[in-house]
């Protein structure tokens, strides 16, 4: 009887063995997986190898595979680089391995400019990003960044990526409660760095939430398109959909799609800008009764850029420079407004808010010829921009001596 026991029990294992190489079932989610890595300078050896070990476990229990979710790893630093791009490893184990060999970057704080980067690569095909499937950044931070994070978290928010953030606790609560998806309490964790294996599992239920929607929601929505996703309802042989599609103000022109029972999203393109739109999802069931999903979604204000810049207030050493029309914070993040000579040489940038439509440039040179560039930034990611030139004054003229009095300065001869 034993050595029955001992074969069962080997072929138990290499049964098991087998099926994890085959990698998540093909009912798993799909998604893209960003780890956002604070590898600068501010953080220790000892907390990187810690934090690098937590995102190693947590990487292991996901369900990571070409068919389910894919990870990537880019580290903050000075500049941003990437340690892995999506869809290079193709398990939980081999993404494990990969974060463990990763060596800490040192350099500057630069979140900012690593979540920009971030939101490039959660989107870019070029870095194995795929379309229409759920985003989700998971930022691990000592809490300080060397610039501003806010503007760039709100773009992938609106973009439609699910952002969670674990601070080692020496973070702001009420700015990374800002920057967080919201609940804030299911987005943030403020954990001590040797404890950060008290979340590993939550942390894996809210991505897996996130990445394998509930209900019908939207994302990446544009002035003229949103994307759509949903829970798989049915199957290809178990009945079908019926996506429509009406203006909320004119229910009477809705469009119509349908779609394969094994679909789970859906992209509409052609839309109003600044619209509001009601969204009805009806599964179509021959085995059973599936009740309508609903969604509203308002589509972003138009995206239209600066179409007149004015250039006023000359002086040798600045400029004021207007532009119409001007957009709130509703419709754009903001302008960037450049300034560089125009036959060569270095070129400054000015930031302006949402809702302003002038700013002074200062610290110009007498007398020379400048390209001035105005840039709205949109929510969506996209900028439009419009460029004009100007030209600064010649410097005052050096004061001619005045004729000294009699007496003054010296004898008379």
């Amino acid at each position: 009887m034993l050595p029955w026991t001992v074969l069962g029990l080997a072929l138990s294992l290499r049964l098991a063995r087998s099926g994890a190489e085959r990698g998540p079932p093909a009912s798993a989610p799909q998604g893209d997986l960003l780890f956002l890595l604070d590898s600068s300078a501010s953080v220790s050896h000892y907390e990187f190898s810690r934090v690098r070990e937590f995102l190693g476990q947590l990487a292991a229990l996901l369900p990571l595979g070409p068919g389910a979710l894919r990870a990537s790893l880019v580290h903050v630093g000075s500049r941003p680089h990437t340690e892995f791009p999506f869809g290079q490893h193709s398990s939980g184990s081999a993404v494990q391995d990969a974060i463990r060999a990763a060596a800490q970057r040192m350099g500057d704080t630069n979140t900012g400019l690593a979540l920009a980067y971030a939101k490039e690569q959660l989107f870019a095909k070029a870095a194995g990003a795929r379309p229409g499937v759920p985003k989700v950044l998971v930022w691990v931070t000592d809490g300080g960044s060397s610039d501003p994070v806010g503007p760039p978290m709100q773009e992938l928010k609106d973009l439609g990526v699910t952002v969670f953030i674990v601070s080692t606790g020496r973070g702001n609560l009420l700015e990374l409660s800002a920057a967080a998806s919201a609940p804030a309490e299911k987005h943030l964790h403020f954990v001590d760095v040797d404890d950060l294996h008290i979340i590993t599992q939550a942390l894996r239920g809210s991505i897996l939430d996130a990445m394998w929607p509930q209900q019908l929601r939207a994302s990446e929505v544009t002035s003229s398109s949103f994307r759509l996703a949903w829970p798989p309802l049915l199957t290809a042989d178990s009945g079908y959909y019926l996506l429509e599609l009406a203006p909320s103000a004119e229910p009477g022109t809705a469009r119509r799609q349908q779609l394969l029972g094994n679909a789970t999203g859906w992209a509409w393109a052609g839309l109003d800008p600044d619209t509001d739109y009601d969204v009805a999802l009806v599964p179509e069931s021959n085995v059973r009764l599936l009740r309508p999903q609903h969604l509203r979604v308002r589509t972003l204000p138009e995206e239209t850029g600066p179409e007149r810049i004015v250039v006023s207030h000359a002086r040798p050493r600045s400029l004021r420079v207007s532009w119409a029309p001007v957009l709130g914070p509703a419709a754009a993040l903001g302008y960037h407004v450049q300034v560089g000579p125009l036959w060569g040489g270095a070129a400054q940038r000015v930031e302006v808010p949402a809702g302003r439509n002038s700013t002074t440039l200062q610290g110009l040179a007498p007398g020379t010829a400048y390209l001035v560039t105005v840039t709205a930034a949109f929510r969506s990611g996209r900028e439009r921009a419009l460029s004009a030139k100007a030209c600064t004054p010649d410097g005052e003229r050096s004061r001619a001596s005045r004729p000294q009095s009699p007496g003054a300065g010296g004898r008379e001869p």
